[in-house]
């Protein structure tokens, strides 16, 4: 029997601090580069993600904004955090004066833009001052204009789009009245979803001009002109709602029902303020801007996308009533099962079952487990079932708040039921994806499904259903077939037993320059996949510890291979690839080897070579958290190389002092004695007054409580 956890569900509502951890948030760390996050405001798993967008598509500007970019198309109203792909760009406004230079609506002073948690601003080229907030599910927008004299671009045509022109497929949009509008749009993008909106005014507009269509444009334009008196100031509140009008108008009424921007933005702060309050550090003010902003980055995503009432429009494009009222999406599975899911265990275990939930009422209309879901909808993005080591985990952890029965149910029917992506019948007959069969991915694709299938198993074990884990765990073994002893690579192999040549265990490939077997990754950073799960079945392979040691050593010192950002080839450290998730456990499996100091010292050279406070200070997408994520867990000094287990394995902290605030009142201390920058090691962990004599601490150990001291030494 597994425990009753019921503290669990209990808010952190001890937690009370005076201490202000929004002011240590950058939340244009990332904004540069390939970190492809975004500065406007949001709340912890909130709906709504108000902010500027300067472009509407390319990869560059997936979250619609770019830090060296200073031209503004408008201020949408939803957005995701750190992905590879464009998607949303909901409802877009554009406040602006008349100028003779037409340009002027659609640039700003760079040096002008602000951003804080729960808030942005800057000021336009044409003098009209933007600045942004929200609530859960409700953005609210004040503009301050030059002139009485007002205009605002409503567009409803707009959203950041991802290889397509037409985006909209229908809409319909109602002037309700002089400071109402409200609609829905229909859009094919990443996903085909739908969105419904009301956006209010304070004040009334004196006429309103719908703009000509263009072509392949299936929604409304207008332009609105206001008299807005002497004081020049107009408010804007929009919100949205999978389900239709009335629910938007309900979250907009529920949440925001008054004008007070300022209270709306310090509620924001507040509630931001008590997240990140849940881990407490000390350290030099630049390690506090890292270590808080990536909380910060962590918190963003999933979205509660239920409105207030709990109504949600799921993946068969039906109304339903979520549970608690929490419907999760930008559930961007591949990248959070790793560490971003387990790190939210510790740290906002109250989320938890609603996400698990979320992903069984998915499974119950779509068939099977979600693979990435936006708005609701799978756009089945990446590899692997991995929604599969995500129910895993919560349930070895102690989470009780969903049917278990109908949890290994939906495991079994991903695994077994062919869909997009999986196989079962070509993977079963051959015991691995064949290349000439599937020529994409093909070992990718069979070493990531292994660890699904080894999810399947140990979950089937725990209620004795001994052949379902008989036939999961051989299945988990399917990775063996794959390696080459020649190369000691897992390599592509056809139908016929033959491996694919010429083979270069440094060629990166993925579905942009197929044929290729790895999925943005190459032979050398795919080898440890199955490492998550089965270090001693790698070991096997190898020729044992000094075998594996070997490996570790020559994949962190082997050079060459390209450098190809869209391949997840960036933040190299010989072929370790901290820029992309399959590399991110790689580090920690020197706690297995024979030499655990060299891994944490890579941890340290990774955490100070790959992080900083500054707007191009993540290298690689933040991909809703998961970067972030790597960097809080490794500067507390574990990380779950099996996400699906309960062991968090040591590497080396990297703070002299953490304190983790947990539910029911307990906190873990975490001590780095004689903590240095030249004292970059431990051997001597001590949890509670007791040595721990193995390289890992338990997810039960870390929730207890108490004192974890590691004792740091130079060499």
């Amino acid at each position: 029997m597994k425990p009753s956890f019921l503290f669990f569900l209990i808010a952190f509502t001890s937690i009370v601090s005076a201490q202000n951890y929004t002011q240590y948030v950058n939340v244009f760390i990332g904004t540069d580069g390939t970190g492809h996050t975004f500065p406007g405001p949001s709340m912890p798993f909130g709906m709504v993600q108000p902010g500027p967008d300067n472009r509407d598509q390319g990869w560059n500007h997936t979250s619609g904004y770019q830090y060296q970019d200073s031209i503004i198309l408008g201020f949408s109203q939803t957005r995701f955090s750190g992905t590879g792909i464009n998607e949303m760009g909901d409802v877009l406004l554009l406040p602006y004066v008349k100028n003779p230079n037409e340009i002027l609506k659609n640039r700003y002073f760079k040096d002008s833009e602000k951003a804080s948690v729960g808030y942005y601003s800057l000021v336009k080229k044409d003098g009209v001052k933007v600045e942004l907030s929200c609530s859960e599910r409700v953005a609210i927008h004040r503009y301050t204009f030059p002139t009485e004299a007002a205009i605002v671009l409503a567009n409803f045509q707009h959203g950041l789009r991802f290889l397509t022109d037409s985006l909209v497929l229908e809409s319909e949009v109602q002037i309700e009245d002089h400071q109402t509008i409200s609609g829905y749009c229909h859009t094919k993008n990443w996903v085909e979803r739908k969105y419904f909106f009301v956006i209010k005014f304070d004040k009334p507009f004196i006429k309103y001009e719908q703009l000509i269509k263009g072509q392949k444009e299936n929604a409304t334009k207008y332009i609105l002109t206001f008299n807005l008196g002497k004081n020049k100031i107009l408010l804007a509140k929009i919100a949205l709602s999978t389900v239709d009008v009335a629910g938007a108008k309900l979250n907009m009424q529920t949440e925001v029902p008054c004008w007070d921007f300022e209270k709306i933005k310090q509620n924001a702060e507040n509630t931001w303020n008590q997240y990140l309050g849940r881990i407490e550090i000390e350290a030099k003010t630049k390690q506090k801007e890292i270590f808080y902003t990536s909380l910060y980055h962590l918190f963003l995503q999933p979205s509660n996308i239920a409105d207030a009432d709990g109504k949600y429009r799921g993946a068969d494009d039906k109304i339903a009533l979520a549970p608690n009222k929490e419907y999760y999406s930008t559930l961007s599975i591949w990248d959070v099962y790793r560490g971003a899911f387990p790190l939210l265990q510790i740290i906002a275990p109250e989320k938890i079952t609603g996400i698990v939930n979320t992903l069984l009422l998915h499974y119950k209309v779509a068939g099977f487990l979600p693979i990435w879901t936006a708005w609701g909808q799978d756009n089945y993005c990446m590899i692997g079932n991995h929604a599969i080591p995500m129910i895993l985990s919560a349930y070895n952890k102690g989470f009780t708040g969903f049917d278990t029965n109908e949890a290994l149910k939906a495991m079994v029917e991903t695994s077994t039921k062919s869909h997009i992506n999986s196989d079962w019948e070509l993977y079963n007959k051959y015991g691995y994806y064949p290349f000439d069969k599937l020529d994409n991915e093909a070992v990718s694709r069979t070493l990531e499904s292994g660890y699904d299938d080894w999810c399947v198993a140990q979950m089937a074990s725990e209620p004795g259903d001994k052949s379902t884990a008989e036939t999961f765990y051989k299945r988990a073994a399917y990775f063996k077939n794959l390696f080459d002893p020649g190369t000691k690579m897992f390599r592509g192999k056809d139908t016929w037993g033959k491996w694919r040549t010429p083979f270069d265990p440094l060629a990166a490939t993925s579905p942009m320059n197929n044929p290729g077997d790895y999925t943005e990754a190459n032979g050398w950073q795919y080898f440890w996949t199955p490492a998550q799960f089965d270090i001693d079945g790698i070991k096997k392979l190898l020729g044992g510890d000094e075998a594996f040691t070997k490996q570790l050593d020559d994949f962190f010192t082997t050079e060459g291979g390209n450098t190809d950002k869209f391949l997840g080839q960036e933040a190299m450290i010989g072929q370790y690839a901290h820029g992309n998730e399959p590399s991110h456990h790689i580090v920690y499996l020197y706690a297995y080897s024979n030499t655990p100091k060299i891994g944490q010292k890579y941890i340290h050279r990774i955490i100070n070579e790959f992080h900083n406070n500054t707007p191009g200070g993540m290298i690689g997408n933040d991909d809703c958290g998961q970067m972030s994520a790597w960097y809080i867990l490794s500067c507390l000094g574990f990380y779950p190389v099996n996400p699906a287990g309960n062991e968090f394995v040591f590497g080396s902290p990297q703070l002299e002092k953490a304190i983790l605030h947990l539910p029911n009142g307990k906190q873990l201390v975490i001590d780095s004695r004689d903590f240095s920058e030249i004292s970059l090691y431990n051997e001597t962990r001590i949890l509670n007054g007791i040595q721990i004599n193995k390289p890992f601490i338990t997810y039960k150990e870390i929730m207890d409580g108490g004192s974890l001291t590691f004792m740091m030494i130079k060499d």
